[in-house]
């Protein structure tokens, strides 16, 4: 009696701490997951549901997949035919959004799209390029193909600073600012050289750099978001509301000595883990409820919840703009890491999405935080009695959503329509 006791004591405070545990009757279906990442955050998750670890070339129900793995499973070449009992954590072309390249591209041929429409979400501002209300991304371009158009670009303010990203890394790597087009070309020189041959091969996007951020204690900081994606079409996405923002540890400076210190300008974990001043208790992280509650206290409630909508916003169109080139399959659903900075004027900006977001914890919060992230990722994929059906309709209940809360969800939106004729028609809403 007494060992039941303590089990059921336990289990509360892991209930507790990391979301909910779900207990497993004698009658449910055995489902089994496998992983290729050696992550605890994931494996106690699964496995406090009673499920069972096999490998991926066992009979799997759900799979917690690195990219590659998942091509590899999509590709023609394999011939793998997923079952109805099976998930996926990420759709076949996730890269038409995480990659830094396509994302642009994707983003100007929906605003191009919206605009051969007369939508009036296309309305131009100011400028050739500018958008009133699709101006999120900074002005980016992609090299080696958009050199002439970019120099174009530069003429026209030759003293701002702009950034150089691989499109295909992560974690800050490769990643330089310039001021001066000599420093580009000097690049550009060095990338042809033939000791360089891998050079040639990569693309980079260089983008106007973002040189006003909203500073706290003087220090530059971004947002990392966690978006889960369930459907693209019709789009389904949700919020997770425990984000947080990431800390460069040295004092903003825009001062050209300091344009190739990266410890002021990125402010990736895995960058500024390596400075002097990185404090790993904290690990330079500050929940984004602190956030608001700081922006309410100093900026005052109303601009704040407008910032806060406007990033909901920016998150939801820049899903709409991959939506119609995305595989939706059934059988997928996605997490996303949202990178997103805000400037002095509270402007968001997205700057990247994220395929994998890093699930590798470096405080205790941090911990907390990603078992709750995994505990309710899978309550929200999942039909309510935990097992993987691709026929199940992918609406979770109120309970089973946790953490995360409904950015979109045009099936709904759709019903509603049906229901309630002409509800939306004169309505000003910027999600239609």
């Amino acid at each position: 009696m007494a060992s039941t006791d303590n089990k059921r004591v336990a289990n509360n405070t892991w209930s507790n701490i990391y979301g909910r545990v779900p207990t497993v009757g004698p009658d449910k279906m055995k489902v089994t997951f496998c992983t290729d990442m050696d992550k605890s955050v994931i494996v106690y998750n699964f496995e406090k549901r009673g499920w069972t670890q096999v490998s991926p070339e066992d009979d799997w129900n759900f799979y917690w997949a690195v990219t590659q793995s998942c091509r590899n499973i999509f590709s023609v070449e394999t011939g793998y035919r997923m079952a109805d009992n099976q998930t996926i954590n990420h759709f076949p072309n996730h890269y038409e959004l995480t990659r830094k390249d396509l994302l642009v591209k994707n983003i100007k041929r929906y605003r191009k799209d919206l605009e051969r429409e007369g939508n009036p979400l296309a309305e131009r501002g100011d400028g050739p390029g500018k958008y009133l209300h699709l101006d999120f991304i900074p002005v980016t371009f992609v090299l080696p193909a958009d050199y002439n158009m970019f120099v174009e670009e530069y003429r026209k303010s030759p003293q701002s600073t702009w950034i150089m990203k691989p499109c295909g890394k992560s974690q800050g790597a490769g990643i330089f600012l310039i001021n001066k087009l000599s420093k580009l070309k000097k690049w550009s020189r060095e990338a042809r050289n033939p000791f360089n041959p891998n050079l040639t091969k990569e693309s980079y996007v260089i983008s106007r750099y973002i040189d006003n951020p909203l500073l706290i204690g003087g220090k530059k900081f971004d947002l990392r978001l966690y978006v889960l994606i369930t459907s693209f079409r019709p789009l389904k996405a949700y919020l997770f509301k425990l984000g947080f923002c990431r800390f460069c540890t040295v004092k903003y400076d825009t001062s050209i000595q300091e344009l190739d210190n990266m410890y002021v300008h990125l402010t990736n974990v895995s960058v500024q883990k390596h400075g002097d001043e990185y404090n790993s208790l904290h690990g330079g992280k500050l929940s984004v409820q602190n956030l608001r509650l700081y922006l309410e206290s100093t900026r005052g409630k109303a601009v704040t919840e407008k910032l806060f909508a406007n990033i909901s916003w920016c998150i939801v169109h820049s899903l709409k703009a991959v939506a119609p080139v995305m595989a939706n399959d059934r059988h997928c659903f996605e997490c996303y890491g949202y990178d997103i900075i805000i400037d002095n004027k509270l402007k968001p900006w997205l700057i990247e999405v994220n395929a994998s977001p890093s699930l590798t914890s470096t405080t205790v919060n941090d911990r907390i935080l990603k078992y709750k992230l995994i505990d309710n990722i899978v309550s929200v994929v999942l039909p309510p009695d935990g097992v993987p059906d691709v026929r199940w309709n992918k609406c979770p209940s109120q309970e089973a959503m946790g953490n995360f809360e409904l950015l979109i969800d045009e099936e709904l939106v759709a019903q509603d329509e049906r229901e309630n004729p002409g509800k939306y028609r004169n309505s000003s809403s910027k999600w239609k």
